[in-house]
């Protein structure tokens, strides 16, 4: 179970690592058809775009990315709380 609850943290990390970089290119106005650069937007986008569309940005200050980290910290701490629970039922 131990295997398990790392690798999902690993997974929600590097998963809001991603964001993170999301942020810092738009902000630094990288060229968005740069592979990796595509790559960070193509897979941020899907949770980001969820957020932006429930979280209206504030002036010119998009707070969806924040709101998308603490959300996804919540859910590893809800998953990591569930396989916890898990493993001390079944050992």
């Amino acid at each position: 179970m131990g295997l398990i609850k790392t690798l999902i943290d690993v997974a929600f990390e590097v998963y809001i690592v991603l964001i993170i970089a999301n942020v810092l290119l738009s902000l630094l106005r990288i060229n968005p058809y740069q592979p990796v650069v595509r790559f960070i937007y193509e897979i941020t986008e899907p949770v980001l775009g969820l957020f932006r569309k429930v979280i209206p940005p504030i002036g010119v200050l998009d707070i969806s990315p924040l709101v998308a980290i603490l959300a996804l910290q919540v859910l590893q701490y809800l998953i990591d709380s569930i396989l916890v629970a898990i493993s001390r039922m079944l050992g």
